[in-house]
């Protein structure tokens, strides 16, 4: 009878000791895969970031572990990927789809095996998977109206578009050429798949400029790349003054340029500075794979998750443009728009990083994946 004591007794002593341990304490958390498909640009890079940050954030650090796959510009890759994830034990999957359909047969199964699915900026639409996006119609058709209105309804332009095959490039590009169908004066006379990259989008505007100059321009509307054409054209000794009206992305290094000239900005040179460049900028936020993630756990926890988020469109104009001084949380929440850089070197980071929704993340988030607190 002593020796059955001891023995439960030992049992339950080595059971308290597994519980302690840090093996049993992360299979306690739950398993969940962030899927990325292209990562080719600043965007994709820091909204990882942010989804790094929120996982090791007070709020889910001590409830999630989080795999991280990438499937690049590969739809059957990233359907392999969720299948093995699916296999692996994963409880959530925060997946940034390479295609709105593709993936639509093995989201279904992860479903079905009760893993829950959360699509951030790019959108799934098979019914099961939840979605988070801005409404990317909104963001094609508010920037085309901007181009039209500030070339007066007549002029040649060049349209930069991003990522081929997602949601996310397929519904800005038909809502923005819908808008110039509507004003026959406005005439795409070249156009460039851009792949959401600041470099990309200096290639094919080299390449368009090899057989069109820049006084055959009259205005720009592009996904990503309105910082670069702005340098482009002061390279080419185009007056600061002359630069043409570009509908775009909202790179921290295209709103600078948005700043009135002779506006302070530490550590400014060359093309990343003030220059009152004629702007219209809109951004997906970055925020929004770690507004994902934070869901996906809220639904595991038995809460109550709409399957369909439309977040607001951040867009800024010359006239609303606001430079951040410090980059803290109270700044940000009081409007300010835009980093010194001093504090953003990279001018194609993306600067719409603010949302109420998700405190855990700030600056340092999107910077190099630390949390608030």
């Amino acid at each position: 009878m002593f020796s059955r004591k001891l023995f439960f007794g030992a049992a339950a002593g080595l059971a308290l000791c597994a519980a302690l341990t840090p093996g049993a304490q992360a299979q306690s958390k739950h398993k969940i895969y962030l899927s990325m498909s292209y990562i080719g640009n600043d965007w994709q890079g820091e909204a990882a970031n942010m989804i790094k940050a929120m996982a090791a954030s007070k709020t889910l650090a001590d409830k999630v572990d989080l795999q991280v796959q990438v499937a690049g510009p590969n739809a059957q890759r990233q359907i392999q990927q969720i299948n093995a994830m699916v296999q692996a034990g994963a409880k959530a999957i925060v997946i940034y789809p390479i295609s709105p359909t593709a993936l639509n047969a093995a989201v279904k199964n992860a479903c079905e095996k009760g893993v829950i699915v959360i699509a951030y900026d790019g959108e799934i639409t098979e019914p099961c998977a939840y979605n988070i996006a801005i409404d990317q119609e909104e963001a094609g058709r508010i920037t085309a109206e901007w181009l039209v209105k500030k070339l007066n309804g007549k002029g040649n332009i060049i349209a930069i578009t991003g990522v081929p095959g997602t949601s996310v490039d397929t519904l800005r590009t038909k809502a923005a050429k819908e808008v110039f169908a509507k004003n026959p004066g406005i005439k795409i006379v070249n156009e460039a798949v851009g792949m959401w990259s600041q470099a990309v989008a200096r290639t094919e505007l080299s390449k368009i400029l090899a057989t069109r100059k820049w006084d055959q321009i009259d205005g720009l509307w592009m996904q990503v790349g309105c910082y670069t054409a702005n340098a482009m054209q002061l390279e080419a000794a185009i007056a600061e003054e002359k630069l043409k009206p570009c509908a775009g992305e909202g790179s921290n290094g295209g709103r600078i340029q948005m700043l009135p000239v002779g506006t302070e900005v530490e550590g400014a040179n060359g093309a990343y500075k003030p220059m009152a460049a004629p702007r219209i900028s809109y951004a997906s936020p970055p925020y929004s794979g770690a507004l994902a993630l934070k869901l996906a756990v809220q639904k595991l926890e038995g809460k109550d998750v709409p399957k369909k988020i439309v977040l607001p469109l951040p867009v800024v104009t010359n006239e609303t443009i606001k430079l951040c001084q410090e980059g803290t949380w109270a700044e940000m929440k009081a409007g300010c728009n835009a980093f010194k850089p001093s504090i953003v070197t990279n001018p194609g980071w993306f600067a719409s990083i603010f949302s109420n929704d998700t405190p855990e993340i700030g600056l340092d988030a999107a910077l190099v994946g630390q949390p608030e607190n």
